[in-house]
């Protein structure tokens, strides 16, 4: 089945600035992307009727940057972020809105010494000072679960969460860090996370740990340490999902030998040839985190893409590469780098568009939760 749509061409080159995050967050008035294609009302009816029937989950997000509640000593090139505030009510009317049944919500774990360096590249501008990262991640968990104290996110700890979130019209949160840095070298913190409510660990970011290499970063270890080895091997045992994001080729290659669960990739997508970006991934790379029966989440970043049908473009790329088993939505929701898809009120275009591209229902509901949901289940069993 051909899976490509008849628009112009992906936008050629690389587009500058931050490395995959935070940019658009912090601007007052972002300039809104266009659609790039048409999708008639009876395409996004359809789209709409299809998140009733099936579950949908981004697989990576930040809804109303928790993250920097309660923070006060970030960078200064990040107060922007401090300025605008949280707003996680607002985030999810809008999931709510949309049709959106659960979604990650990540602390970031690294964000007390991360900066936007004079290139626009986000980066590690400092070393933690010791206990800083476990003293952030306990302010970020507690915010988290507040949020369910409140009401406001239903608690997603296994799959059938997910189901009672999409019975009830309520949103599902899965707590996720971004970052496994808040570990500092004790592995049973991993046990600690599990008990926290973490579900997913994205085992590197932007702050180069002791974990392993990062993709926009010279490697250190060439590859994953032997404490990352048994990082795998631990969150394998406890039942908390792999998130290889961010993480170099090498590190992913050494991690899809070592689990023996599915793994994910929450937010990427392919090189091409006229597109090179350090966040984006080969073909080869894509295929180790499949090879596990995991899934990677196909990432609306304005990297190569100006407009929503290249989000659906690069979906249908991945689709050709590993399959439409192996694919899924994570669109870094709310610190994504000039997002082409920017609010969940149009979560109804992906499948409407998917549909126009010729994929079957089917296929759409597997991209838009049930492939994720494999994988929760596989690992979480």
């Amino acid at each position: 089945m051909p899976h490509h749509l008849n628009r112009r061409a992906l936008l050629a080159g690389v587009c500058g600035g931050v490395l995959g995050g935070f940019a658009l967050a912090a601007q007052e008035a972002p300039v809104l992307p266009p659609l790039g294609m048409e999708l008639s009302d009876e395409l996004m009816a359809q789209g709409a009727a299809l998140l009733k029937k099936y579950p949908s989950i981004d697989v990576h997000a930040h809804p109303g940057l928790t993250f920097i509640r309660g923070e006060d000593e970030l960078a200064p090139s990040l107060a922007p972020f401090l300025a605008r505030g949280s707003f996680e009510n607002q985030a999810v009317a809008d999931m709510k809105a949309g049709g959106l049944t659960a979604a990650s919500f990540a602390a970031v774990s690294d964000i007390r010494v991360l900066s936007i360096d004079e290139t626009g590249a986000i980066v590690a501008a400092r070393a933690f000072e010791h206990g800083e990262a476990w003293a952030d991640y306990r302010n970020q968990i507690s915010n988290l679960q507040l949020l369910v104290d409140q009401g406001v996110i239903a608690p997603v700890l296994d799959p059938s969460d997910i189901i009672k979130a999409h019975a009830s019209g309520e949103v599902g949160g899965i707590f996720t860090s971004e970052g496994g840095d808040f570990l500092e070298g004790r592995l049973e913190r991993l046990q600690m996370a599990y008990d926290d409510g973490i579900r997913i660990i994205t085992i590197v970011h932007y702050h180069i740990g002791d974990i392993g290499d990062i993709q926009t970063a010279p490697p250190r270890y060439n590859g994953l340490t032997a404490f990352g080895e048994d990082v795998v091997r631990e969150m394998n045992r406890i039942g908390i999902i792999i998130d290889l994001a961010h993480a170099t080729y090498e590190v992913v290659k050494k991690a899809t030998e070592i689990t023996t669960k599915p793994v994910i990739l929450s937010h990427s997508n392919l090189l091409s040839e006229t597109v090179q970006h350090p966040r984006l991934i080969s073909k080869d790379h894509a295929r180790l985190i499949a090879g596990t029966g995991g899934v990677i989440g196909a990432w609306p970043a304005g990297i190569g893409i100006s407009d929503f049908a290249g989000y659906i473009e690069q979906i249908l790329r991945l689709v050709d590469v590993v399959g439409v088993d192996h694919v899924s939505i994570g669109t870094d929701m709310d610190a994504n780098y000039k997002p082409v898809f920017y609010n969940y009120r149009q979560l109804p275009q992906v499948p409407a568009a998917l549909m126009a591209s010729g994929m079957h229902e089917q296929e759409i509901a597997k991209i838009l939760g049930g492939n994720f949901m494999r994988v929760f289940e596989a690992v979480t069993a």
